[in-house]
């Protein structure tokens, strides 16, 4: 798996590499060309035959030339590269190809590069060429199919080409459109979390600078350190988009399971009593998941304090059987008092993002709302790996 995920990297850079220097991918085809059209005239030719000439091999060159300007103007080197070839055949006897090589790296190149009209021009051109060729050649029925054959077939290799790189592109704009959709996620998260709870503590800080001012102190400081997590995580995000999401960097903030109790803390400052059970201990998770579980507790606790006017709220954790139980309950005005925003929807997309559900409605006895998520979850050997 580590060798082919090398490999793999290696031709992703080389395409890459070619893309940027498309000038320099054309030079290496036509030398490439010049190699293998080359070799009749090294290989010793029977005594039947006129020997090779420097006249014939440069008359060769002349064809292949064409091919460092096949990406700009493709129909036009087709047409030279067929004019040369046919100079060749009438002016000199020099040493056949077993190939048309130039002749298929042009029609390879239309076929992928083209419009529409110019592919149809090609056909049509090709169509009188080849059997004129093949007639000024061996006028035989053989070299006229397996002309024909390999033309068509480079046609073909263009045209899936062009088919694969248009859907690379379309799976490029899908995620780069998953990934917009998952920047949105965070920024909601950690802004709508910090300023909810910043506003709660803000809005108790006057009527506990008059009846306690040690708890007023204690708010100040709350909302101080809301807004320094808050920065933290939004710098750590900015600071990925900024270098690109170049291989081996973190993509996001990525809090986990080890954070919920902070985060149940600094809400637990904000006034509202909050509570946090694990059962069946907390176990080791992939890094997305334990950040999706971190994020779904985080909004659950958001809409809490924004909508539900609640004293109280229990967290809990559960892990049975493979899947991961996230309950969080509140005693507050109960679904009337609806979710608002993006939360709910939120935490339905990253819950549904690890082939989980999310259920919510009234709490036990009808009596405040609560959110409940089933995470299908590997084992430990599993999570580790």
């Amino acid at each position: 798996m580590g060798i082919r995920g090398e490999v793999r990297g290696r031709w992703e850079r080389a395409r890459t590499w070619g893309a940027a220097n498309p000038w320099a991918v054309d030079a290496g085809i036509a030398l490439l060309v010049q190699a293998a059209m080359t070799m009749p005239f090294v290989v010793p030719r029977g005594p039947e035959l006129e020997p090779a000439t420097w006249a014939a091999y440069g008359l060769t060159t002349l064809t292949v030339l064409p091919l460092a300007w096949r990406r700009r103007a493709p129909l036009a080197v087709l047409l030279a590269v067929l004019a040369a070839s046919a100079l060749y055949k009438l002016a000199l006897e020099g040493p056949g190809q077993p190939l048309p090589y130039t002749g298929l790296v042009c029609v390879y190149t239309i076929a992928l590069l083209s419009p529409t009209w110019k592919r149809l021009a090609t056909a049509g051109l090709l169509l009188v060429a080849v059997p004129v060729s093949v007639w000024l050649n061996t006028q035989s029925a053989r070299e006229l199919t397996f002309s024909l054959f390999v033309f068509g077939a480079a046609y073909v290799f263009g045209r899936l080409q062009d088919a694969r790189q248009r859907a690379h592109l379309v799976e490029a704009e899908r995620a780069a459109a998953r990934e917009r959709a998952r920047i949105a996620r965070e920024m909601h998260d950690i802004l709508s979390h910090a300023v909810s709870l910043m506003i709660v503590q803000a809005e108790a800080g006057p009527v506990a600078v008059r009846a306690a001012p040690e708890r007023a102190e204690a708010a100040f400081e709350a909302i101080s350190e809301t807004g320094r997590e808050a920065m933290t995580q939004l710098r750590q995000m900015l600071g990925v988009l900024r270098e690109g999401g170049e291989d081996g960097a973190p993509r996001a903030p990525q809090p986990d399971l080890g954070g919920i109790p902070g985060l149940v803390e600094r809400v637990r400052a904000g006034g509202l009593t909050v509570g946090y059970t694990t059962e069946g201990g907390v176990r080791a998770l992939p890094a997305t998941t334990g950040a999706s579980v971190y994020r779904i507790v985080q909004e659950a606790l958001t809409n809490v304090v924004k909508h539900a006017r609640a004293r109280t709220v229990d967290v809990r954790l559960a892990h049975t059987d493979g899947v991961l139980r996230v309950t969080v309950t509140d005693d507050g005005r109960g679904p009337q008092g609806g979710s608002g925003g993006h939360g709910l929807t939120g935490i339905r997309e990253r819950a549904a993002a690890h082939g989980g559900t999310v259920t919510a409605g009234p709490g036990p006895g009808g009596r405040g709302f609560e959110v409940r998520v089933l995470l299908p979850v590997p084992s430990t050997a599993e999570a580790g790996t």
